[in-house]
């Protein structure tokens, strides 16, 4: 079976995959999932980065899942590790070079209409969420430093590394079809779907967790 390392986005945290933890250790899975040093101001891609490596240890088998501002660091994992799938989950997409921070005008994000959710963050983010857990997710995240923002995506390619992208078909946050053609113009790929929200990981874990089940026994 697979090490699943699970890396949640900007403003997230490990948290976030409490009930899709237990779905993919069910079905004969381990799981790492740690919080990133976000908030912490010396923190950049690099250490980020290593979290995630030293909490990985000695696993193998691994499929490292990605989920949103997460994108730009699985990939830096899968550079240090010997990973067998990566799965960006409603993930950005870097390109070399690229700050994450100007990751939104690059793509056209703010083109196309993006907000970031600042009007109403629970009906962008986790619509299809119970309120009392939309309410727990706002209340658990965290702050982002400047440092892993601004500073260039290091590679020069995508890894060498089998690469999945899931997009959540009822995701307010990143539309699925600006999703579709950001995973076309900067992968060549055409991603799969998935119902739910942004937070699908809490909205849909059994479903999910079946996806990846099914990633890993095809690998």
């Amino acid at each position: 079976m697979a090490t699943f390392v699970l890396i949640h986005g900007g403003g997230g945290v490990a948290w976030q995959w409490h009930l899709l933890d237990p779905e993919l250790r069910a079905r004969g899975h381990d799981v790492v999932a740690v919080d990133l040093p976000l908030e912490r101001e010396t923190a950049g891609l690099a250490e980020l980065t290593d979290t995630v490596v030293e909490a990985v240890g000695e696993r193998t088998d691994l499929v490292v899942v990605a989920h949103s501002w997460g994108g730009f660091v699985g990939p830096l994992v899968c550079e240090r590790v010997r990973a067998d799938l990566l799965v960006l989950l409603a993930g950005m997409i870097p390109a070399p070079g690229e700050p994450p921070g100007d990751w939104w005008t690059a793509t056209g994000f703010e083109a196309s209409g993006g907000d970031g959710g600042e009007d109403d963050p629970v009906a962008a983010f986790c619509h299809d969420l119970p309120p009392a857990l939309a309410a727990e997710a706002m209340r658990r995240g965290q702050g982002h430093a400047e440092r892993s923002l601004v500073e260039p995506w290091p590679l020069t390619a995508w890894p060498d590394v089998a690469t999945r992208v899931l997009i959540c078909r009822d995701d307010r946050f990143f539309d699925p079809e600006f999703m579709r053609r950001i995973a076309r113009e900067r992968l060549d790929v055409v991603p799969d779907e998935i119902g739910g929200s942004h937070m699908v990981m809490l909205s849909r874990p059994q479903e999910l967790a079946d996806r990846l089940d099914g990633y890993a026994r095809h690998i």
